[in-house]
């Protein structure tokens, strides 16, 4: 059976070299005019890099933006993330999530100040030996902000490489191996003439997996590399595991002590799974709760499950806690952006009006 000239250029996209280049041009100039602007683009620092792509880890990146600017102002440089305290850092964590990420990037920083003389390593092979930076975030540091040619490979690059090469996903350690190759194959070789070359090519892979090639519906008509793609359109995905579902219940207390409000939190244990140390409202039983009216209800998602929380403000409510009195604590409300707060406390607190951000 014959081919025509176009079958033939999207069949070698991942092999041919011409292919290839075109691939590379197309998108290339579609980033430069389509690209979001966002705080951490354009930035020569590979601190700020780092910080950015551990943060956009599982969070959106509406949510990223305004705490990146918030945590960059408090933690400007290497040296000052590494000279803090991990409470201050969850602190300012508060809200993103995923916590073991920011107890990893405190790390990561002493371990660049105390080992490394506070200088970033430039390479994606020297850059794994940070803790907690894996092969993903390694080639994103060393291509943005240092111009190694050495592909990233996210969930939003894996969904572009599928698409174009017509393939359904298959979550095997061979499938990624093969996707890597064919994700550095499309990579720019560095060159002085363009040093920024690999870092513009990865970010704009993700980005077209991010605003384009979206997981349902993708917008082919605006792709740019859609005349070399074989999918053009939704591809075959592996089931998702569907979500836990729990009803949960959260008590808020409020008082008044010379002048000052203060909110009862506890804190949670430092060996728990999730979250361990971070401040919460304190928990109280289903059965605690029967007959009473909450204050408010709301909606919150942690890993694999949906918590329906309900908080109850109920004085009575205090003897119901189940937590010992040792991890009680009483915080003064202008204090509660310097704690490690939970994300359901933060969002809980800015319902009610204690917090406004």
């Amino acid at each position: 059976m014959s081919t025509t000239g176009k079958d033939r250029k999207k069949e070698t996209v991942a092999q041919g070299e011409l292919a290839r280049a075109e691939f590379r041009e197309r998108l290339g100039r579609w980033y430069r005019e389509n690209a979001r602007t966002l705080p951490w683009r354009g930035v020569d620092d590979a601190y700020a890099t780092w910080l950015s792509e551990v943060m956009l880890q599982q969070t959106r990146v509406a949510t990223v933006i305004e705490r990146y600017t918030e945590f960059l102002e408090r933690f400007p440089t290497v040296q000052a993330l590494a000279a803090a305290e991990e409470s201050a850092v969850l602190a300012r964590w508060s809200g993103l999530g995923y916590y073991r990420r920011a107890r990893m990037l405190h790390r990561g920083a002493k371990f660049v100040v105390e080992e490394l003389g506070g200088v970033m390593p430039r390479t994606a092979a020297e850059l794994r030996a940070l803790p907690g930076v894996g092969e993903y975030t390694a080639a994103a540091i060393a291509s943005i902000a240092f111009g190694e040619s050495v592909a990233v490979l996210d969930g939003n690059v894996e969904r572009v490489l599928l698409r174009v090469l017509g393939e359904g996903e298959e979550k095997t350690s061979a499938a990624r191996k093969r996707l890597m190759l064919v994700a550095q194959a499309l990579m720019p070789t560095t060159s002085r003439r363009d040093e920024n070359a690999a870092g513009e090519h990865n970010q704009a892979m993700m980005e077209l997996g991010a605003t384009v090639c979206v997981p349902r519906g993708p917008l082919c008509l605006q792709c740019p590399v859609m005349e070399l793609c074989r999918t053009r359109g939704e591809h075959a995905t592996a089931k998702r595991a569907e979500m836990r579902r729990r009803r949960v219940a959260h008590l808020l207390q409020r008082r008044a002590r010379s002048g000052v409000t203060e909110v009862l939190l506890e804190r949670r244990a430092t060996d728990a799974s999730l979250m361990s140390g971070m401040l919460e409202l304190p928990p109280l039983t289903l059965d605690a709760v029967e007959g009473c009216e909450p204050l408010l209800k709301v909606k919150h998602a942690i890993t694999n499950t949906n918590y329906e929380v309900e908080v109850f403000e109920q004085a009575s409510l205090r003897s119901e806690i189940v937590a010992a009195k040792s991890a009680l604590v009483w915080v003064a409300m202008d204090t509660l952006y310097e704690v490690p707060l939970t994300g359901l406390a933060r969002k809980v607190l800015k319902k009610v009006g204690v917090m406004s951000r």
